[in-house]
């Protein structure tokens, strides 16, 4: 044998050595199968989406640089400002006209300029005023216009603003004085030199336009606890009209059930022992009321669902496609999620899916409880959707996106991974028959959805807002309300008001009503509104004559007007109700997406509220307008502050104009009563607490457009329904070692408050 020989048997030798160890190192991991696998790429878009995309922190630090320097006034940090001072209150996307927007996404116009909506509080000038202005073009700014008076009539009162950090903790000082003042009284009653005490804010703030005097509710604070369920029975109020802070005043007390003076008042009647006082010991962290620290060991994990070849969904800078769908995403820091130019099979269904509103109205025997009205977009709806904590608020293996925004403060923000997006497996067919006439097969498609969701904690209330994408075709839009009731110190009547859930907590009665806009496009953007419904006609059965039958049938109406279109709420309304474009299906019906609302809101404040009419989008369950462009919201962040003279009157829409082949807007309301009870503490769950609505294809397709979706499931009789070739139910088993590499657990929400 040469060497030559030698060397090559060495080789291979070598080769299959190598071979074997290769086997044995990957024997028992994941097959081949593992492997991630893209979605199918959908129609791109091109960055066309962009056109709808959130401010980035660079832009929004472009547009104060740009206002800081061309505005010929000093403008003061507004987390510092006085209300004497000049400040930028916001900074936010301008979104384009709509038609600018077709033009181009449609018709290959110009991309309309990328321009900024800022609000600037002039509180250092003679006529103190809210004014807004639109700065653009993005990302240099060079111009800027205002459009105060064009969008609202006329400039903004500036007692209308929202109330800021600043001002809260201005006020805050304020009220600590006032508590030095009857410190025998607070050691009596709750244990406290007032300190320790949490306060409350209230709104509205009085009872005619200029007012800004709000009631205060005074709570034990108890670290790690929510404080809302521990009020001591003291509330007060105080006026902070003025621009100068050191006039601001304490105007009344409320001790159970009495009104007093000022807090020096108040102790000189505990001195005097004319005062009933009721004693309430300051609570212990182990036992307080409301407490969500665990009581047991943790026990073995739950069930876990994830994506055994990675996601089936596909995120491209503010764009989200899956299975069809194609769905652009936002958050207006105010109003909260934003949805823009929904399509399915590259159809446009809805151009603008937004929420606008959300109301929480209570009822109380304590003033700060019987005054509450709540209007959340002034506080800030999607400002304050924090981080979403991974396998809680969301499936562990969901995508998490960070939104930025600017309020308060002339540095943008970022609330991280604060919106997620997944698919769903609701463990429900989407729709099954099994067959056991004539031939025996099953088939039937699971109901998987993409999500997206956010959830804003305002106050004490925690909101998780859905949106929801079916292989039907359908979107769901639905919200669930969570977090810490409400409450008021519990004295005389107090239970004519709620119930009782604790020692001396009363759990207010308030309703939740939620408004949205949606402005469908259903083939095209010119819609008709038709509605169907049933009646009963007594005929004779044509066969014989002799017998009467109750026979069904389907009354249709095309609604020519808005007021016709406009639906008070808790009222009958038809049971079809929907958009319907220009054009017929296959079967000769208009195409068309139906509206169908699951809601079971409480009473809407009285028409002869002088403050009705800033939430008079809360009349109607359904209302629908013709689109305007100086019509994009239902209400406004100024209208909480001088609900007497609302800045946007929802009513004012509805003019009865013509809504037959109009570019048309729906305008939702949904909402529930809700009476705290027992079981509301330590807090409010969400089963049962959530309501939407559905917009479901009524004739729009030929067919259910979900019997293309590659989950379908079908075996007959005569099949090995065992055998992966004829139903893939059966090759699950070799994906199941597909266990995806969960990341580590991490969270930041603490870090942005």
């Amino acid at each position: 044998m040469n060497v030559k020989t030698v060397l090559i048997l060495l080789v291979l030798a070598l080769a299959t050595i190598f071979a074997l160890v290769c086997v044995l190192l990957t024997r028992g991991r994941a097959p081949s199968t593992c492997q991630h696998q893209p979605p199918e790429q959908e129609d791109s878009d091109d960055g066309q989406s962009l056109v709808f995309a959130d401010l980035t922190p660079e832009e929004m630090a472009q547009v104060v640089r740009y206002l800081q320097g061309n505005l010929g006034v000093q403008l003061v940090d507004a987390s510092r400002a006085k209300p004497s001072d000049n400040c930028i209150a916001s900074v936010d996307l301008q979104v384009p006209a709509k038609a600018e927007v077709l033009q181009f996404l449609d018709g290959g116009g110009p991309r309309p300029p990328r321009e900024a909506l800022a609000v600037l509080y002039f509180g250092n000038q003679p006529d103190p005023n809210v004014t807004e202005y639109v700065v653009g073009p993005l990302p240099t700014p060079v111009y800027h216009r205002d459009v105060t008076v064009q969008k609202y009539g006329g400039k903004v009162p500036y007692h209308r603003r929202p109330v800021t950090g600043k001002e809260y903790v201005d006020i805050n000082a304020l009220i600590q004085r006032e508590l030095r003042k009857a410190p025998r009284f607070l050691a009596a009653c709750c244990e406290s030199d007032g300190t320790d005490l949490a306060i409350l804010t209230t709104a509205p703030r009085g009872f005619k336009s200029g007012d800004r005097a709000t009631w205060f509710v005074l709570f034990h604070s108890v670290s790690g606890s929510g404080y809302f369920l521990s009020p001591v029975g003291l509330e007060v109020l105080v006026d902070h009209r003025d621009l100068q802070v050191s006039r601001w005043q304490l105007r009344q007390v409320f001790y159970n059930g009495e009104y007093f003076a000022s807090m020096g008042d108040l102790e000189d009647m505990f001195v005097a022992d004319l005062l009933e006082v009721i004693r309430i010991e300051k609570p212990q962290a182990e036992a307080v009321l409301g407490s969500m620290r665990p009581r047991h060991l943790p026990g073995s994990p739950g069930p876990l669902q994830y994506e055994p070849h990675g996601p089936r969904y596909s995120i491209r800078d503010n764009r989200v496609t899956f299975q069809g769908w194609s769905i652009t995403f936002g958050m207006n820091p105010n109003s909260g999620p934003r949805l823009f130019d929904i399509r399915y099979r590259g159809e446009r269904i809805v151009y603008e899916l937004s929420l606008q509103e959300a109301l929480a109205l209570y009822g109380s025997n304590c003033p700060g409880g019987m005054l509450t009205r709540y209007l959340d977009g002034s506080f800030g709806i999607g400002r304050f959707a924090y981080e979403l904590v991974r396998g809680l608020d969301c499936p562990y293996t969901a995508t998490y996106v960070d939104r930025h925004y600017l309020a308060e403060s002339e540095t943008p923000r970022t609330n991280q991974n604060s919106l997620c997006i997944f698919e769903h497996d609701a463990a429900l067919p989407l729709r099954r028959h099994f067959s056991d006439l004539q031939s025996l097969y099953y088939g039937g498609l699971r109901k998987n959805t993409l999500v997206i969701r956010a959830i804003s904690t305002l106050i004490n209330y925690d909101y998780i807002w859905d949106f929801m994408f079916h292989s039907s075709g359908a979107m769901e839009v639905r919200v669930h309300a969570t977090g810490y009731i409400s409450s008021s110190f519990l004295h005389g009547q107090g239970t004519d008001y709620g119930n009782r859930v604790g020692p001396h907590t009363l759990g207010t009665m308030h309703l939740h009503h939620i408004h949205y806009k949606v402005d469908l496009d259903v083939d095209g953007q010119l819609n008709s509104l038709e509605t169907q419904d049933m009646g009963y006609e007594l005929v004779k059965e044509p066969w014989g004559m002799q017998h009467t039958i109750e026979r069904p049938y389907l009354r249709r109406k095309r609604l020519e007007r808005e007021d016709e279109a406009a639906f008070p709420l808790n009222t009958p309304m038809p049971r079809y109700l929907s958009f319907a474009g220009p054009n017929p299906n296959k079967w000769g019906h208009p195409r068309s997406y139906r509206i169908q609302i699951t809601s079971f809101a409480g009473e809407h404040l009285p028409a002869s509220s002088r403050m009705e009419r800033s939430i008079s989008w809360g009349r109607y369950q359904l209302a629908v307008t013709r689109r305007k462009e100086e019509e994009p919201t239902s209400t406004s962040i100024y209208n909480q502050n001088d609900p007497w003279t609302p800045t946007v009157a929802f009513a004012d829409f509805i003019n009865n104009e013509t809504i037959t082949n109009e570019d048309l807007v729906a305008w939702i309301s949904v909402g529930f009563l809700h009476v705290p009870h027992a079981e509301d503490v330590p807090n409010t769950v969400t089963v049962g607490n959530g309501v939407g609505f559905f917009l479901r294809p009524y004739n729009y397709f030929n067919e259910d457009p979900s019997v293309d979706s590659p989950d379908s499931i079908y075996f007959s009789s005569e099949q090995d329904a065992g055998a992966c070739g004829a139903n893939p139910l059966a090759c699950l088993a070799p994906a199941s070692a597909c266990v995806p590499h969960l990341p580590p657990f991490r969270y930041g929400g603490f870090l942005n408050l």
